[in-house]
């Protein structure tokens, strides 16, 4: 049994893929647009999934690896106000030097909801919500029990 985190960036996947890559170092592994779904232009219950017309290039769905592990990520229905409540996503690096360099990307754009200090679990950690509104939890040098 695997669970994956699901993201709907509500019409800034792009966006957000291309932040991830640049600060994260995120590979993506596959993208479809809605226009390329198997019912687009046929007329079916497929044809664009549910999205509003100009939607066509949006991303329907995406697979992509921060590090080891693979998040999926669409525009979802492109309302422009994605909502992360509920969830954060924890990124867990060797060195405090790579958790501050993280941490710094990650809040740029964003909002910082506690500052990097040091912990009894770990050297570094820091709570974010990014530009996109994905709470992030960073772990640097984490502590041996």
């Amino acid at each position: 049994m695997q669970i994956q985190p699901y993201l709907f960036f509500e019409g800034r996947c792009e966006e957000a893929l291309a932040f991830y890559r640049e600060h994260l170092g995120a590979q993506v592994i596959m993208t479809m647009r809605f226009k390329e779904n198997p019912g687009a232009g046929k007329g079916d219950a497929a044809e664009g999934c549910g999205m509003p017309p100009g939607s066509e290039e949006n991303i329907m769905h995406c697979a992509f690896t921060v590090g080891d592990s693979m998040l999926m990520a669409s525009d979802g229905m492109c309302s422009g106000k994605p909502n992360f409540a509920g969830v954060s996503l924890s990124l867990t690096v060797d060195d405090e030097q790579q958790a501050e360099k993280h941490f710094a990307a990650l809040s740029n754009g964003g909002q910082v909801q506690m500052p990097m200090t040091p912990t009894f679990f770990a050297k570094r950690f820091g709570m974010i919500q990014d530009r996109f509104g994905v709470s992030w939890l960073v772990l640097g040098g984490p502590l041996n029990p």
